[in-house]
């Protein structure tokens, strides 16, 4: 039996995926793997997911390129970041729920230090907001405490570091209109879509 090139490289891969899995545990078991991500495929897209040893740190529609995004956490967080998805398979099985309607909440423990004050207010409220359910920018204000401050909770919305779990997809405008969001209109009304239905 003579093997290929193709032969050749499926067992280099395997190899290369044995010995990455390696990497992977001891980064971890020593301690200096500040920071996994996988990415999962999801009906709006493909989604970086970032853990720390807190919890999910990040959440990245492919719109925002996902290499960038790595970079901006390399820089916020640490440089000490590797692709393991192992630390996000429990992530990864509630997306799953979700998005087949098994799951109507993340029970997912959080690391929220991407933003701070008034931000990190209305992303604490947004974590409120309940399944199947929208406010608008204006209740949200208000429900913070500003209720002038409609366009700065537009910005912290579109600066949610964990969309999708943090559900800033359930703010739209007052006159019921969907708005902004940071995977896209499409990703914002699929998720309304999913939920409301």
């Amino acid at each position: 039996m003579s093997t290929t090139i193709f032969d050749d490289l499926s067992a280099d891969d395997t190899v290369l995926e044995r010995l990455h899995r390696r990497l992977e545990r001891a980064a971890d078991t020593a301690g200096v793997l500040d920071i996994a991500y996988r990415t999962v495929d999801t009906p709006v897209g493909p989604l970086l997911l970032a853990a720390t040893h807190t919890g999910l740190v990040r959440v990245a529609y492919e719109v925002e390129d996902h290499e960038t995004v790595l970079a901006q956490l390399a820089e916020a967080i640490s440089p000490r970041i590797l692709h393991a998805p192992a630390r996000l398979d429990a992530v990864v099985e509630q997306f799953d729920e979700y998005f087949a309607k098994r799951r109507t909440t993340f029970d997912v423990a959080v690391d929220l230090r991407l933003t701070r004050g008034f931000r990190r207010s209305v992303i604490e409220h947004l974590r409120a907001i309940r399944y199947g359910h929208r406010e608008s920018y204006a209740s949200v204000a208000t429900a913070v405490g500003n209720p002038r401050a409609v366009r700065a909770v537009g910005s912290a919305c579109a600066h949610n570091p964990l969309p999708v779990v943090i559900p800033c997809h359930r703010v739209v405008r007052s006159d019921g209109s969907t708005g902004q969001y940071v995977g896209g209109p499409q990703a914002k009304a699929a998720l309304l879509e999913l939920e409301a239905a």
